[in-house]
């Protein structure tokens, strides 16, 4: 009928009217933090009820990365749909059986860069968590190897509120950064009359690299000599074993947040939550504690000018910052800051802490090369240092 109105055409114009927002400038320390474990290329999960905007936020990380987004629902798969399909070809006995992985890793190793987002992890049975285990640990999926710019991240609702909820096996646990979503009722009220936050993605600069990961050596190092007993500690309760704990594997995750955290810039609430979600809130919280009162200096800028600076007064910090040194130098290997090191350490040992200096005294030594020569400021370590080796003629 002409000039008859479409009904669905109309609805749809008020549709796209509702979906269309302006943004504006915003901060948000759960997507800061998500993005934080992103970019150190760790496995995130998302814990929040349903409905508060896991997927949105997900979605707006990924368009700040410029990277494609693939979902899949983790409790309406099959162990198989993880594991891989077997298909069988001319000769099995010869050329073996593969397994034909799904269409999202296929499309996702074409691209050579991604997210994949597993939602509701909690709902999926132990089968398939068992079979998801291997795509988080090893990227593989099927016979096929994800790239390693493909990030992995899943969002699973509680189990008291999720449909079959259940516990996450602490293998699997414990190989992710657990962040706990929530949602602001003032930005969901601004967002709903038309305007949403537009969030910025934290970077890596290239020239805090080294420093970066120089410093977050030095920090979880120091925080485990001062509390060994929190290197690896197994929660009792099923619950708490289904969330964040520390181990060696969380320890390491953490140190990757701390180097992404010094090297973007990222604002400490940011940092603290990926922390926490690596290790724990026990165990995070006492490291964060730890860092505020550490404050080590540049290791770079003592390997500079190795006749500037104080070391700390207490031990703990004298190792943290030491081991710093260390690995800046390892992070950069030239003579002249590999004797830049020795004399930070010539000072440990004039303020008489040799003992404390002893063991990144043997790590320094192994950085060296055969044709340089043995600097002045390594004779109090000689003795020990001749018993392991390290300085033998090359």
């Amino acid at each position: 009928m002409s000039g008859a109105i479409d009904p669905l055409g109309a609805a749809d114009e008020l549709n796209a009217r509702i979906r269309h927002a302006r943004t504006e400038p915003g901060r948000n320390h759960r997507l800061e933090a998500l993005a934080l474990a992103v970019s150190a290329n760790l496995p995130v999960l998302l814990w929040g009820e349903p409905g508060i905007g896991k997927s949105a936020g997900l979605q707006q990380l990924a368009d700040g990365l410029g990277v494609r987004l693939e979902t899949v629902i983790a409790s309406v798969h099959e162990p198989s749909d993880f594991a891989g399909l077997p298909i069988i070809g001319d000769d099995p006995a010869g050329t073996g059986v593969p397994m034909a992985p799904p269409d999202w890793a296929v499309r996702l190793t074409r691209t050579g860069r991604g997210i994949v987002f597993f939602d509701e992890l909690s709902s999926a049975p132990p089968a398939v968590q068992a079979a998801l285990l291997r795509v988080v640990l090893e990227r593989r999926v099927g016979s096929l190897q994800l790239p390693e710019p493909v990030r992995v991240v899943a969002a699973a609702n509680p189990p008291s509120s999720a449909a079959d909820g259940w516990h996450l096996s602490p293998p699997l646990a414990n190989r992710f950064v657990h962040l706990h979503w929530t949602h602001d009722p003032r930005t969901v009220a601004r967002g709903l009359a038309g305007t949403w936050p537009a969030v910025p993605v934290p970077v890596v600069d290239p020239a805090r690299v080294a420093g970066a990961v120089a410093r977050a050596r030095g920090a979880i190092s120091g925080f485990l000599t001062a509390r060994p007993g929190l290197a690896h500690h197994l929660p009792a309760d099923a619950e708490a074993r289904g969330q964040a704990w520390p181990s060696p594997r969380s320890w390491e995750m953490a140190l990757r947040l701390i180097a992404v955290g010094y090297a973007t810039g990222a604002a400490p609430e940011a940092v603290s939550a990926a922390v926490v979600g690596a290790v724990g809130d026990g165990a995070g919280m006492e490291l964060l504690s730890y860092l505020e009162e550490l404050d080590l200096p540049d290791p770079d800028r003592v390997l500079a000018d190795p006749d500037a600076f104080a070391l700390p007064a207490r031990g703990d910090r004298q190792l943290a910052f030491l081991t710093a040194v260390v690995a800046a130098v390892q992070g950069n290997l030239t003579q002249r800051r590999w004797e830049a090191g020795w004399a930070v350490l010539a000072k440990a040992v004039e303020a008489g802490v040799p003992d404390v200096a002893a063991r990144a005294a043997g790590d320094l030594a192994a950085l060296r090369h055969t044709d340089w020569p043995v600097p002045e400021g390594i004779d109090h370590f000689l003795d020990l240092l001749h018993l392991s080796g390290a300085l033998a003629a090359g």
